[in-house]
């Protein structure tokens, strides 16, 4: 039976890896791995054009074309990024030292509908009791010759108080003059190193980061894999066994980063890390799969809709499409 050709574009990421290398094959399918390690550049190729037959995709936009009924595409609970985003958080120190101190201000941000901007909010209202209703946002790139896009996902259901940076500095530069007091996001300004006056809001932010996970068992999503409908609902089988291939590929780069011998990254603390792994995660720091992720993307559709990004609530289980044999 010939392999139905799929056309796959990722960042080369350890858990894609054996992917890409062809040491993992997805049964049935003939995979070709369009390497690309700008995010935003698959999330508009694909969320404008269907350019491939599946992608890694800004779980937000996901979810958001969902609510809004646009099923162009279906969804995997495979996670290719995820990040942890209390370090994400700058602030200039004249004017914010604890996190209440967010409310009433101007906070940027690269995209505002962007996953980490909505983590972050979230985590911000429901662990800190910050009210942002009277923030007012700016949305621009972090540092010069930088920029996280524009969303093609639907719009922000309310008015929110946002402008666009037309300043001609980035919001790096404004942070460290004092024109916004804070920046929320995925990057960091590069004034955290040359201005005394950015710093972190949570200076200790990875033991607050496994504080917080231990309590919640929150770990932030970023991306998930998305397929084209036409093709799930042409050959269904696609969406098990990319699943699967995606799933032994994880498990080949957690078995070689337990191979320390010699360290396989430039992590000088990496086999701390390895026992804080086992730790704190159960030896599987980035699980698939719907269960073991449910606080997490339960956590991301309920910030989706007290920032008014979507209209209502969606059950977890409605976002993915089946995999068989789990």
């Amino acid at each position: 039976m010939p392999q139905v050709p799929i056309t796959f574009a990722c960042g080369l990421y350890d858990r894609m890896l054996a992917l890409y290398t062809g040491e993992v094959k997805p049964d049935g399918v003939d995979l070709n791995f369009l390497a690309i390690d700008d995010p935003r550049q698959i999330f508009d190729r694909m969320g404008r054009n269907l350019e491939f037959d599946a992608s890694e995709m800004s779980s937000s936009e996901v979810i958001s074309r969902h609510a809004a009924g646009r099923k162009e595409m279906v969804a995997l609970p495979v996670f290719p990024s995820r990040v942890f985003r209390h370090g994400f958080i700058t602030v200039n120190r004249k004017a914010v030292k604890k996190p209440k101190d967010l409310e009433g201000k101007r906070i940027g941000t690269p995209l505002y509908t962007q996953t980490a901007a909505v983590f972050i909010r979230g985590m911000l209202q429901d662990e800190y009791g910050v009210d942002l209703s009277g923030v007012h946002w700016v949305q621009g790139a972090t540092n010069s010759a930088q920029s996280h896009g524009n969303s093609a996902a639907p719009p922000v259901l309310k008015p929110i108080s946002i402008e666009q940076n037309g300043s001609g500095r980035s919001l790096s530069e404004l942070l460290a003059a004092g024109e916004i007091q804070a920046i929320i996001g995925s990057g960091l300004p590069d004034t955290l190193r040359r201005s005394p006056d950015v710093q972190r809001l949570f200076p200790d932010f990875h033991a607050v980061e496994l504080d917080y996970f231990r309590r919640t068992r929150i770990f932030p999503i970023m991306h998930l894999v998305a397929v084209r409908r036409d093709v799930y609902e042409q050959r269904p089988f696609v969406a098990t066994s990319l699943y699967k291939a995606m799933t032994e590929a994880k498990d080949v780069a957690l078995r070689k980063m337990r191979e320390t011998g010699t360290l396989r990254y430039m992590l000088p603390g990496m086999t701390a890390e390895l026992e804080e792994i086992d730790d704190v995660f159960g030896g599987d720091p980035w699980p698939y799969g719907i269960e073991p992720n449910r606080p997490t993307l339960e956590a991301l559709v309920r910030y989706m809709v007290e920032q008014s990004l979507i209209g209502a609530p969606i059950p977890v289980e409605e976002l993915f499409v089946p995999i068989y044999g789990q």
